[in-house]
């Protein structure tokens, strides 16, 4: 049997010739500062969940008896169909529209600059602030901007956010409109990495745009566009700015979400303050995600590598 020993002596030291020991050095800052700022709070919320404790008073162990609070709670089960029913929903709007304006803003090479700049303006307006501005045009009355839009052609007013009916679709398009701006620079820095040549031979065979666009550019942003697709997934699952300063979850619980439940048992009014139970519930939701995203990577393994 061949001896491996001087082998396993000579790898410290040519890690350290090729770099590794000052790559290390410069990475030190953003490991240390991402324990301390990451790591050690989810530490910190997984502890919380078997313990019952407002922070100020000494916590007691109580072991999985969050977790049995937190199942029986009926509003869990409403806030896990609202979220959900708002993971389809902005999947269907805002996953496939960022995707759209890229290629038409790729296509457009004259005004690209211009329609970067105006898709990604919503990222940069503050959160708190558009939403505020959404909460005028959603007005039910008839000076809401949107139905004195749709009050030219004769239709409304609507209700919009103060319906259960209506309120889901509203904060829908309010995150679409917010969040797709990001997504359009991704995929525009994407298409910039494809090459030219792949559609001008795509023109010589006589192909369209469509069809350029079908074999060419889709194909060539696979990767991105399952990276993303998952990344939306995880983001739309915790949800929470939207719904909390435009509806608080309401009408009649019609748009709380699973962070915005957790929120109200840490923080909110009559059952605020279990902080035992609001991280048993984000202990819930990050072991979902986790499973979720080890099954999405699994699945699509194979179709990211063609």
């Amino acid at each position: 049997m061949r001896d491996i020993r001087p082998t396993l002596t000579r790898r410290p030291k040519a890690w350290v010739e090729r770099g590794g020991l000052s790559t290390l050095l410069l990475a030190l800052p953003m490991l240390v500062l991402f324990t301390y700022f990451s790591w050690i709070p989810i530490g910190r919320a997984v502890e919380m969940s078997f313990q019952k404790t407002n922070l100020i008073r000494p916590a007691e162990w109580v072991g999985l008896q969050n977790f049995r609070h937190v199942l029986d709670d009926p509003v869990l089960w409403k806030a896990i169909k609202n979220t959900a029913e708002f993971v389809v929903i902005a999947l269907l709007f805002g996953f496939p529209i960022p995707i759209i304006l890229a290629i038409c803003m790729n296509e457009l090479t004259k005004l690209k600059g211009l329609f970067s700049a105006l898709a990604f303006l919503p990222v940069v307006i503050p959160p708190v602030a558009s939403i505020l501005l959404w909460r005028v045009f959603y007005d039910a009355g008839d000076h809401g901007l949107f139905n004195t839009v749709f009050g030219w052609f004769g239709l409304g007013p609507y209700p919009w956010i103060q319906s259960a009916d209506t309120s889901m679709i509203s904060i829908v398009l309010l995150a679409t409109w917010s969040n797709a701006g990001s997504t359009v620079i991704i995929y525009l820095a994407a298409l910039a990495s494809v090459r030219g040549e792949l559609y001008e031979a795509a023109e010589v065979d006589g192909a369209t745009a469509w069809q350029r666009i079908w074999h060419v550019t889709l194909p060539q942003l696979r990767t991105v566009l399952f990276v993303t697709f998952i990344l939306q997934i995880i983001g739309t699952f915790q949800v929470f700015t939207e719904p909390f300063l435009l509806t608080r979850g309401g009408p009649s619980n019609s748009t709380v979400t699973l962070l915005l439940l957790v929120y109200r048992k840490a923080f909110g009014t009559g059952g605020g303050g279990d902080y035992g139970a609001a991280a048993a519930l984000s202990v819930m939701l990050v072991a979902f995600l986790a499973v979720l995203s080890a099954i999405y990577f699994r699945a699509t393994r194979s179709w990211s590598n063609r």
